[in-house]
């Protein structure tokens, strides 16, 4: 690897915190921008003081002419500048040319929210699919009892999806109706769980270790709470899979996916008179700002129940 891109991997772990996820982030986004100022062909070392302003810009021009999502775009632009950033103060280079590239303005987005009906007919989809289906084993009995767990678990505590799949049993407190998740940073927050989250829980749990041995682990389960078939930990993509799966069944709209069950979680939430300081301490934003998305999507709900009830609307 490069001796600068090394570094700052090392910086992001040690003093960053970060998780494996945004270190690969980084990683990509800093390799597409090797490939387009120096070509696929070029070895390390790479020459940081070569690339100027002109590249910057190069690079951001790029994503534009893809017509990539502007919040993608930005994400990039931001993950160089903080590289280059990195480099200046340790000296490998004297400026950074992503200084003062203005991110592309993002577009009035909000998030896609089911219904508490939709949100019924997603959580009820594992058991419904597989009645009548003929089960070949403990693993075909356990996956709609996991299925379950991992949808009420999602839309109990707002999590998000790569807490999920990161999570370990020592997070979960049955009796108390909590867990403990590790977010973005590694910061800790504790989520509470709802009757039906922590009912479908001890299920998924208890069918567990009958599962662990029957596809022959050894050892102690309890490092992972939900199993794949080969008695590993699910992952994002699995459970991005899984829960298509039931929203095709269900006959939602297919650009649902396992996020819409977090802004469903803070939609709910404040619809139903919560303080807004209270969801962004459940969802783990840093900032209120971020949070406040949420209230953009209920003032819409006010605003079709405003038309639908209003003589003059």
């Amino acid at each position: 690897m490069d001796p600068c891109i090394d570094h700052f991997v090392k910086y992001l772990r040690g003093e960053k915190n970060a998780s494996e996820h945004t270190v690969t982030n980084y990683l990509m986004d800093i390799r597409q921008f090797i490939e387009l100022t120096w070509g696929d062909d070029v070895k390390p070392p790479y020459n940081w003081k070569e690339a100027d302003r002109f590249a910057a810009r190069k690079f951001l021009v790029f994503f534009q002419k893809l017509e990539m999502a502007p919040a993608t775009t930005g994400r990039k632009l931001s993950a160089l500048r903080s590289f280059y950033k990195f480099l200046v103060r340790e000296e490998y280079v004297p400026i950074n040319p992503f200084t003062g590239l203005l991110l592309p303005k993002k577009g009035s987005y909000l998030p896609s929210v089911l219904s508490m009906r939709e949100v019924d007919q997603l959580l009820a989809a594992p058991h419904a699919m597989e009645k009548g289906v003929e089960k070949k084993g403990v693993f075909d009995e356990y996956v709609p009892v996991r299925d379950t767990a991992i949808l009420e678990v999602l839309y109990s505590t707002g999590m998000r999806v790569g807490e999920l799949t990161g999570m370990a049993e020592r997070q979960v407190d049955i009796l108390s109706g909590i867990i403990s998740v590790l977010g973005k940073g590694k910061k800790e927050r504790l989520c509470p769980l709802g009757r039906p989250a922590e009912t479908a829980l001890q299920n998924a749990l208890a069918m567990r270790s009958e599962v662990w041995s029957a596809l022959g682990q050894k050892g102690d389960p309890r490092g992972t709470v939900f199993l794949n078939k080969n008695g590993g930990p699910l992952t994002v993509r699995s459970i991005e899979r899984m829960v298509k799966k039931y929203v095709a069944y269900c006959g939602l709209k297919p650009s649902i996916s396992p996020h819409a069950l977090r802004h469903s979680f803070a939609t709910h939430l404040l619809d139903n008179g919560a303080d807004l300081r209270s969801v962004q301490e459940l969802l783990g934003h840093a900032s209120l700002s971020t949070t406040q998305i949420y209230t953009h999507v209920s003032i819409e709900k006010l605003k079709r129940v405003y038309e639908e009830a209003h003589p003059r609307a």
